[in-house]
């Protein structure tokens, strides 16, 4: 067999393989040998079948084997006697022409392919003692948590009813008749709803006119749906909605202890202050991670400077502009509404693509020489949260893992990253600094914030929820605003 190297053009190979006539023949007349015993052809006995006679029968098939074997196994040998890792799976080309093909099938002519691939290219390791990154920690007091848990406790309160007028705060059950034009609309009726005046639930302008009713009241409501309601047939519309009021409730006070702790669920005022106090750390735990990952991320692009593979930053940035342009499709925008064009779009989104494949890389490279690994309980914790996310779909998500060809590696990939996350924290330079809350999450929101406007993607989960708010779009209920994130920086 021969290996001539046709190309080597920055990080892109081609070789030419050649096997000689001689050689497929004679790895033909092996594989018969081996099936010669097992064939039964009739007017032969078992095993006496001529060589002759086998390959004038199955020689083209034996060989066509021979040949989808070759392909397949070859060129990951021959990369691995050059020292090389190719990006992506290498593509092969034979021969089109039919007559040449037929040749080779009969151990008339040499068998000749070509493989082109590119090369992960050899990245040199370098001391990361230097790098320095700052580390947000917020204090959490007594006061924020009781904030919270008087949060939580909102589905808790218990209302009675009272006489009079209505006032902010309070619960009014009503019966509601929607119309546009004097004509009623499908979803605008609903009977003993409940409404917390001051919730800001149904669309602007609906409650406020509910403060001052009592109980027994008639009233007819003029209100205008938004221009951005997702029923088009309501959007930006004056409608009335006839409303009875059939009771007025105050809400009565929250109080932290023990009662309270037994209506959510827990034995002790104690437990929910825990419990609490976790999620908050939690939440915050999470933006300072990404926040000093995001650092550290920073200054390894700026430490690593090599090309990168193009084939790889091509499949990287059709991810991200197929999910940009589903969420603008979402969102009812274009890229002039993001102040900016496609072109300028594309530009930046390909850098973008360029930096997670080259971190990716460098985080690869680093994650191997340190020995991380990822165990197989890690693995199976990610798949049971996959699963957890598709309730009544358990079944079809776990198959999908089970039986595709690479979906494991993509519940490994985010694990490895963060245990290489780890380990460089571990080498790095980490300076604690309390902040206030506000300073923690508003940092956040303008470190979301893409350089030049060039960031045109809700988040994902903020165009789904507007989505499913389309499913009750009749109902008076205003449209929740979603706020926009950028694209995730993360080496993934």
């Amino acid at each position: 067999m021969q290996v001539i190297e046709t190309l080597a053009q920055g990080l892109k190979r081609e070789l030419k393989v050649v096997i000689p006539a001689d050689e497929m023949q004679a790895r033909m007349n092996e594989r018969l040998a081996e099936v010669k015993d097992r064939i039964r052809i009739n007017g032969f006995r078992p095993g006496k079948v001529p060589v002759a006679h086998l390959k004038k029968v199955y020689g083209k098939s034996i060989m066509a084997d021979l040949v989808n074997e070759l392909v397949r196994e070859k060129p990951t040998e021959i990369l691995t006697d050059r020292g090389e890792k190719s990006a992506t799976q290498p593509e092969i080309a034979m021969t089109e022409d039919e007559a040449e093909a037929d040749k080779i099938l009969k151990a008339e002519a040499d068998f000749e392919f070509t493989v082109a691939y590119e090369i992960i290219p050899a990245i040199e390791l370098k001391d990361v003692s230097g790098i320095n990154v700052t580390r947000e920690v917020v204090e959490i007091g007594e006061d924020e948590i009781n904030e919270q848990i008087l949060r939580i406790a909102e589905s808790a309160r218990t209302y009675e009813s009272k006489k009079g007028k209505a006032e902010n705060g309070d619960r009014v059950t009503i019966d509601y008749l929607g119309k546009v034009d004097g004509v009623a609309f499908d979803g605008g009726k609903d009977e003993d709803a409940e409404l917390v005046l001051g919730s800001n639930r149904f669309i602007p302008g609906f409650e406020e006119q509910l403060v001052g009713a009592k109980a027994g009241d008639e009233k007819t409501i003029t209100v205008t749906f938004p221009a951005d309601y997702p029923a088009a047939n309501l959007a930006g519309k004056e409608a009335t909605f006839d409303v009875t009021v059939k009771d007025v409730a105050a809400a009565a006070p929250i109080e932290i202890n023990d009662e309270l702790a037994t209506k959510l669920g827990l034995e002790s005022a104690d437990k929910l202050k825990e419990i609490v106090r976790g999620q908050i750390e939690s939440q915050y735990g999470s933006v300072t991670r990404q926040k000093v990952k995001r650092q550290l991320l920073d200054q390894l692009d700026e430490l690593y400077q090599f090309e990168t593979p193009e084939r790889l930053v091509d499949a990287e940035f059709e991810n991200i502009w197929r999910q940009i342009n589903t969420d603008l499709q979402q969102a009812g925008k274009t890229f002039a509404d993001e102040d900016t064009t496609e072109e300028e779009a594309r530009t930046e989104y390909r850098k973008l693509a360029e930096r997670r494949v080259r971190l990716g890389l460098v985080l690869s490279e680093i994650g191997e020489k340190a020995g991380v690994q990822v165990s197989d309980e890690e693995m199976q914790r990610s798949l049971f949260e996959q699963l957890r996310q598709f309730p009544g779909q358990e079944k079809q998500i776990y198959d999908y893992f089970k039986n595709t060809p690479g979906a494991a590696a993509s519940l490994r990939a985010p694990i490895f990253e963060e245990k290489v996350v780890d380990h460089l924290l571990s080498e790095i330079s980490v300076t604690d600094k309390t902040v206030s809350k506000e300073d923690l999450m508003a940092d956040d929101e303008a470190e979301e914030k893409p350089a030049a406007k060039k960031a045109p993607a809700k988040k994902k989960a903020a165009a789904k929820a507007e989505a499913a708010e389309g499913d009750e779009a009749a109902a008076p209920k205003k449209k929740a605003s979603a706020k926009k994130k950028a694209a995730d920086e993360s080496a993934e």
